[in-house]
């Protein structure tokens, strides 16, 4: 009998994202119902964004919520290597057999005319996509412009008419004409794969057998169907999930929620509860109960019991569900150890004290000076965002603009957060000590306090932008004229 393997194949190109850990779970529960494997992979195909400490990121937020895998590129095993970027001569000798047999084709077109077929096709409301242009080159024309050095990519060539025709595990029996799927760049003019090509090669030789990811990789089937077909491979079994919402049924997306892991962790979560949470979305235990961990879930999941309705992920029935699990899972004991344990995390408490040490008469004053760092969303008013300078509209701006400014930030410290900072004041031609004030309210509720500089990089990302996104809704918010407005203003900085 074949040995069911599901795999989560995350790219470090960023915060690591609950829709991930979403995925993760029922990947591995699935997997681990049925006596098979789950399987990490990196894919890091993206030079230009992906970095070793996203990586590391994902990989300690996936162990914190206790989603261990089997195989990955820290534990090893027998289909490794497990990150995209050390498979390169696996994936030259794929995209090779390719080509000899036909299949794919070298594409010699500028980005320029590809951005001019773009804006005609949209032009003539046609669908957008190749053209094939390059499919009428002879051998003896591409030899002479591989000679030359011309930048090039490799497309896959795929049917003129008809449908692709695949079953999906929720969804049964789908359809999708060709005349939707593009002629696939399956190599990059850098060499590397995109992420097509490279995942249907690695899902083969990791012997995956199910594939489970989001709905958002419908469309793509097509294509992935078509190169295990090129292949003369077995196809695996696709199941794509049903995305995670916002309460307002919009896809979750950082804008409208917190969605990276870290942030949960930030703020006092129980992983216990969050992994349980996320188990709740669109999947519930055969008996209905709702707070179970992931052994009982893995004991008792039918993959068929998932509700292809977009899941809700509410932050108020997080906080509910988490509470239980503080008041009637752990003794006294166990709270306060995990309290300390939490208050104290990365040496939080040695970072903080420096801050307060020469403001502070008794222990006592610690707890006020201390207390925004221990804090979840500070409470708010308008009131007290007002300046003797500053209209609203300039506080929201400078609030945005630095939340932009803060999520650009490749490395997280004092040092880079006050650069960053200061030069967006200067460039926004306000007084850095009026343009801080707005910040200062949203990270600590006050005027004066500890330096915020200090604040944000102790508290992160994560925390700061939640805080910071709270006090422009405190204020009102920002529309989506507005925001348009601010966005194109931003970029105008450059």
């Amino acid at each position: 009998m074949t040995e069911i393997r599901t795999r989560i194949a995350p790219s470090p190109t960023g915060d690591p994202h609950v829709g991930t850990a979403y995925i993760a779970l029922f990947n591995r529960c699935f997997a681990h119902s049925k006596g098979g494997k789950f399987v990490l992979r990196i894919e890091d195909t993206d030079q230009l964004r992906s970095t070793e400490r996203s990586e590391q990121d994902i990989l300690d937020s996936l162990r914190w919520l206790g989603l261990h895998w089997d195989e990955g590129p820290d534990t090893g095993g027998d289909a490794g290597p497990y990150r995209q970027s050390e498979r390169s001569e696996i994936y030259e000798t794929h995209i090779q057999d390719l080509l000899k047999k036909g299949h794919a084709f070298r594409c010699f077109c500028s980005p320029e005319r590809l951005d001019r077929l773009r804006k005609q096709q949209m032009a003539e409301k046609q669908p957008l996509g190749y053209d094939g242009h390059c499919l009428s080159l002879t051998e003896d024309e591409v030899e002479k412009k591989l000679a030359a050095g011309e930048n090039h990519v490799i497309r896959m060539k795929k049917p003129e008419s008809g449908e692709c025709q695949f079953n999906d595990l929720l969804r049964g029996e789908v359809s999708i004409a060709w005349s939707q799927i593009d002629m696939q760049v399956l190599i990059k003019s850098d060499g590397l794969p995109t992420y097509h090509f490279a995942n249907v090669v690695d899902d083969h030789l990791m012997g995956i057998t199910h594939v489970i990811r989001g709905e958002e990789w419908i469309n793509s089937v097509p294509k992935h169907v078509l190169l295990y077909e090129y292949f003369g491979w077995q196809a695996p079994v696709f199941c794509h999930m049903p995305l995670l919402r916002n309460p307002d049924k919009s896809k979750l997306s950082k804008r409208k929620n917190p969605t990276s892991i870290n942030y949960y962790q930030d703020m006092g979560y129980l992983p216990e509860a969050v992994v349980n949470y996320l188990g709740m979305m669109g999947w519930s235990m055969p008996d209905g109960r709702e707070v179970f961990d992931v052994e009982a879930m893995t004991k008792a999941f039918d993959i068929e019991r998932v509700s292809l309705g977009g899941p809700i992920f509410d932050i108020q029935k997080l906080d509910w569900l988490n509470g239980v699990y503080l008041r009637e899972s752990l003794s006294e004991e166990q709270f306060a150890e995990r309290f300390i344990a939490w208050a104290t995390a990365d040496e939080k408490l040695q970072r903080v004290i420096p801050l307060i040490q020469q403001r502070v008469e008794k222990f006592s004053d610690v707890v006020e000076l201390a207390g925004l760092f221990i804090s979840g969303v500070i409470e708010l008013s308008p009131e007290k965002f007002k300046h003797k300078v500053l209209s609203q509209e300039q506080i929201v701006k400078i609030l945005q603009f630095a939340l932009w400014r803060l999520e650009s930030l490749t490395a997280w410290d004092r040092d880079a957060i006050e650069s960053c900072l200061q030069d967006l004041a200067q460039t926004m031609e306000i007084k850095i000590r009026d343009f801080l004030f707005p910040l200062f309210i949203a990270i600590s509720g006050k005027a004066v306090s500890t330096s915020v500089i200090d604040s944000i990089a102790i508290l992160g990302l994560d925390v700061s932008r939640a805080r910071i996104r709270h006090g422009i809704d405190v204020l009102g918010g920002v529309s989506k004229k507005a925001a348009k407005r601010l966005e194109n203003e931003y970029r105008a900085f450059g």
